[in-house]
Order: C-alpha cells, then structure tokens, then sequence
C-alpha cells in the first residue's frame, strides 16, 4: 500500500515539475491582473492606491475596449475589480 501511495506520489510531482517547466499557467487569481476581455480582478495594496482606473485601462486596451473600477476593498490582500466595456461605436 505504501508503495503505490508512493508511486502516485511520485506521478503528481514529476508531471507538477514539468508543467512548471515548460511554462505552464495556473488559473485563478495571481500576484497580477486576473481577466480577460469582459473584465478582472487584482489584488489591493497601498503600492497601487491611486492607479486602479490605469492598471484596469491597460488591461482593457489590449482588448481594444474601456475600463470601469466596479470594486476597490482597501484591505491588504483582499480584490480590486473591474469590468471592459465596448467604445462608443464599436462593435466585435
């Protein structure tokens, strides 16, 4: 029984390590931006009080779309959170 816990063991970190290898992202929040074209999330800190609407407006244009803050909780390691809105006009 041992032996085969040990096995399994073994399999999970071997295919962890080369998927850390190769390059692999993880989904969910991270130490960045968390989104895509409709929107994310990133964790607060006093470092990025006052940059909300640009670090979002940056994330949002490489989508060619605009940004609104939704959400700013001003405690350390809690989420700020923001939606990506069509421009005026323009259509996907």
């Amino acid at each position: 029984m041992k032996r085969k816990i040990l096995i399994a063991l073994g399999i999970v970190l071997a295919a962890g390590t080369v998927a850390l290898a190769t390059g692999a992202e993880f989904t969910g929040p991270g130490p960045g931006i968390t989104g895509n074209d409709t929107g994310g999330i990133f964790p607060y800190s006093p470092a990025v009080e006052g940059t909300f609407q640009q670090m979002a407006d940056g994330h949002c244009a490489r989508y060619g779309r605009m940004a609104k803050v939704t959400s700013v909780h001003r405690i350390y390691g809690d989420y700020v959170s923001f939606v990506c809105y069509d421009r005026p006009g323009h259509f996907h």
